[in-house]
């Protein structure tokens, strides 16, 4: 496994105690990128209507993504999510579902808010860059 530093410099807000890191740094390895993954089954089940819900299966299918490759939550370096029209109530819903899954991995994370993902039912989508 290759050497993965989370780093929270005092001279930049603490994003360690929201469950992130400001700066992640790796040595060299295999390096995967994985696709933003949304609240969708293999079966074309409908996303639910819940931002958690859809949060938790975004992670899930996330962690299968990783799985596929060799790797797990505690291999990410970076990760982005996408929330439809966010508001702050609205990470206030999804963040703990995607803590829970990373594990107390702190990421570098970006949250970004935007107008739509690729199809109405969808409120959130995951991407992230791993390695091995």
């Amino acid at each position: 496994m290759p050497d993965i530093e989370r780093i929270n410099p005092d001279t930049l807000p603490d994003a360690g105690a929201m469950g992130y890191s400001q700066v992640t740094t790796c040595t060299p390895g295999k390096m995967i990128f994985i696709s933003g993954q949304v609240a969708w089954t293999p079966g074309g089940d409908p996303a639910p209507d819940s931002l958690a819900e859809q949060a938790k299966m975004a992670s899930s299918n996330l962690g299968k993504a990783l799985a596929s490759a060799g790797a797990g939550p505690e291999n990410i370096v970076s990760a982005r999510a996408f929330i439809v029209d966010y508001t702050e109530e609205k990470g206030a819903e999804a963040f703990p579902e995607i803590l829970a899954f990373l594990g107390g991995n702190q990421v570098a994370f970006t949250l970004i808010g935007c107008a739509a993902l690729a199809s109405p039912d969808l409120m959130i989508e995951i991407e992230a860059i791993a390695v091995v």
